[in-house]
């Protein structure tokens, strides 16, 4: 039976408390008249809007190079623990393959020519030179130096049967943490890549089992957009695991697994990548609005649905994902030169 999950609602509070005179909002009135007018320069015709691709290799090379920068922002924001976590795109001209890291690679190093690229099956059918899938198992008995060496240079097809090494698995071995990803871009055609790290301020929010609260602008943007996937059955050994969190997921972009981690989705590597790096920073938030709230005996103030569901609006959709990602690869792009292409 899939593990049950939860959304948290923001508390409605009642509007006239906007008006109260105590200087800290406006009359529902005027509330509404200055939304209504804001509303009217949210024009997505005023932004930079996302590259159209008419031939699918040419997308194909643009989305790997992205990829490559997001794993460089990743890097960059802390992320790379260890050698856990994947971002995978879907390729544009084969939808049922996705591009991902190689087990083992260097994160701030990545290059395009070093992604690899997997079918459905979890198997590496094309890509970089270091085949190698995380298969969330257990490093207690790591291959030999001489074994590894042949893993690293390709000759290397698989382990001995039984096989001891349960996380070292090669190109026709099937990568069950990949599993997690692959049952998400399944469950949803409408996005392209997806996210998920053991990220330090989303892996210890994750411990509470609960969902954000909507406390700032920054959190608004994942107002019933998020969900709590509120179980944890250890290192990920079976697909069931990656069905249960893509049903959990449902037609969200994010999620908070117990005790685990954080995953979003996007139709672009910009705007998934920065929705985790957004989601990151709301789970930090969080933590240290709780703690003062806490020591000073208080509840943290909750922005009210109405208002919730406008910011939302605003700073939420798919668009202003992307373009609020851009400036960050831009910056990434500047700091890598071109070897991120390479």
């Amino acid at each position: 039976m899939a593990p049950s999950t939860s959304i948290s609602h923001p508390p409605q509070e009642d509007a006239s408390a906007a008006s109260n005179g105590n200087g800290n909002g406006v009359s529902p009135v005027s509330k509404a008249a200055t939304k209504e007018e804001d509303a009217t320069i949210l024009n997505p015709s005023d932004f930079v809007m996302p590259q159209k691709f008419d031939n699918p290799y040419k997308h194909r090379q643009y989305l790997k190079e992205r990829l490559a920068l997001g794993f460089r922002l990743f890097a960059k924001n802390g992320f790379d623990a260890g050698v856990a976590g994947h971002i995978t795109v879907r390729d544009p001209v084969e939808p049922d393959t996705f591009w991902l890291n190689p087990f083992g690679v260097a994160w701030p190093l990545l290059k395009a020519s070093d992604l690899i690229r997997v079918n459905a099956e979890g198997k590496v059918i094309d890509g970089g030179p270091v085949k190698l899938l995380n298969t969330a198992g257990s490093f207690m008995s790591p291959p030999s130096p001489s074994t590894f060496a042949k893993v690293l240079s390709g000759s290397f097809v698989s382990f001995p049967s039984p096989p001891p090494y349960s996380a070292w698995q090669t190109d026709h071995e099937i990568s069950l943490a990949y599993m997690i990803h692959h049952a998400i871009h399944e469950a949803r055609p409408d996005i392209t890549c997806v996210a998920h790290s053991h990220s330090l301020y989303g892996q210890a929010f994750s411990t509470l089992g609960r969902n954000l609260d909507i406390i700032s602008q920054d959190t608004c943007a994942f107002y019933n957009d998020v969900v709590l996937y509120n179980s944890f059955g250890g290192i990920v050994l079976g697909k069931e695991e990656g069905l249960h969190i893509a049903a959990a997921l449902g037609d969200k972009k994010a999620a908070i697994l117990q005790n685990h981690g954080l995953v979003t989705c996007g139709k672009s590597v910009e705007s998934c990548v920065y929705w985790f790096l957004s989601l990151e920073r709301c789970c930090h938030q969080q933590l240290l609005a709780d703690a003062a709230a806490g020591g000073r005996g208080h509840e943290t103030v909750k922005i009210d649905r109405e208002d919730a569901e406008f910011t939302y609006k605003s700073i939420g959709s798919e668009l202003a994902g992307w373009f609020s990602g851009k400036p960050a690869f831009d910056m990434m792009e500047h700091e890598s030169g071109f070897a991120y292409k390479m």
